[in-house]
């Protein structure tokens, strides 16, 4: 199927899951806890997924189907398609009533994002990209910012399902906070990744996510010109966890 024919399915099939959340009620008795420090599921997360799984694999038979309710260590994404799916990323803000949540969608070939979609229902906001093709908002060409390091937004996410990991990420965090203009803490990897693509900030860091937080996010940042990697730079994988930075051009990574 045509790139841009299929983007468009996947994005019909992710507006009518945001329809879900808009109308999603009596969250708190419908909200589950897993293992981790506010690691929550929710009924809407699971009934997301489920129909994801389904229409998704209906547009591209026998491909991988790797979400953030499943298993990941028995889904290989290494040869031919993958979707890559968080149902809701920022699921604590969820069942909160908090409004800063959304779906994210990869398609990945071979290991590597080919395509994502991010849509937050409430702003009424959908970030996409196609490789090779550029990253979009609501069907608007986006670039990340020619801002630099001193004159950015700082970006960052706690771990919090990572006890050991939180020292660590405020201090990493204070390291570019005190080089820079400001600081924000969203509790949505995949939204943290398209505020740096659309240029509404210049750097994020997360010291573990799993892929379903960043595949699609992570291609839309490069498809506008931005940089992802971890804290060194080296290249992204996505059939594990890892650290992710993602970063506007012109702003270096420091040292640590």
């Amino acid at each position: 199927m045509q790139e841009e024919i299929l983007l468009q399915k996947i994005t019909e099939i992710v507006h009518e899951c945001g329809a879900i959340l808009l109308s999603a009620d009596d969250i708190k008795r419908k909200t589950h806890q897993k293992e981790g420090k506010g690691n929550f599921v929710t009924d809407y997360d699971s009934r997301i997924q489920e129909i994801l799984e389904k229409r998704l694999l209906e547009l591209v038979p026998g491909a991988a189907f790797l979400g953030e309710e499943g298993q990941m260590d028995h889904t290989d994404i290494s040869r031919g398609y993958a979707f890559i799916v968080d149902p809701i990323d920022g699921t604590a803000n969820f069942t909160r009533g908090y409004n800063t949540s959304c779906i994210s969608v990869a398609l990945a070939l071979d290991g590597y994002p080919i395509l994502g979609v991010v849509y937050n229902p409430y702003q009424i906001e959908t970030f996409h990209a196609i490789k090779g093709k550029g990253a979009f908002l609501n069907g608007e060409r986006i670039y990340t910012s020619d801002r630099t390091l001193v004159e950015g937004l700082i970006l960052f996410g706690t771990a919090p399902y990572h006890a050991e990991l939180t020292r660590k990420s405020f201090e990493i965090a204070y390291q570019y906070m005190s080089r820079a203009q400001d600081l924000r803490r969203s509790g949505s990897a995949a939204l943290d990744l398209c505020m740096i693509a659309s240029g509404r900030a210049e750097f994020y860091f997360e010291l573990e996510l799993c892929p379903w937080d960043y595949a699609a996010g992570a291609l839309i940042v490069e498809e506008a010109g931005g940089l992802t990697g971890d804290l060194q730079g080296h290249p992204l994988t996505y059939g594990r966890k890892q650290t992710v930075t993602a970063r506007a051009p012109r702003v270096e990574l420091l040292e640590l």
